[in-house]
């Protein structure tokens, strides 16, 4: 029984790890990659008016970022079921 107990919260805890590092490179990559890498590049494009590169540089990273808390949530709740251990 504490075998059962240990590995299913080791898969737990793998998944849950595997879903941050997951969540922070996506965040990485919109944050410095469009935002700084590829800023020139996408200030062809506009979005409101303003220099895609610039837009992400100042508020797109943010907006990924608040999308991606949302995501993260959603997605414990779902690993929270699988995992029996939600707490309704």
């Amino acid at each position: 029984m504490a075998d059962k107990q240990s590995s299913s919260a080791e898969a737990y805890w793998k998944a849950n790890v595997r879903l941050v590092l997951w969540l922070l490179a996506v965040w990485f990559a919109v944050s410095y990659g469009a935002g700084i890498l590829l800023a020139d590049w996408l200030d062809q494009f506009r979005l409101f008016g303003f220099k895609l590169g610039f837009w992400f540089a100042q508020q797109g990273s943010i907006y990924v970022f608040v999308g991606l808390i949302f995501f993260y949530v959603w997605k414990m709740n779902r690993l929270d079921r699988e995992h029996d251990v939600h707490e309704d």
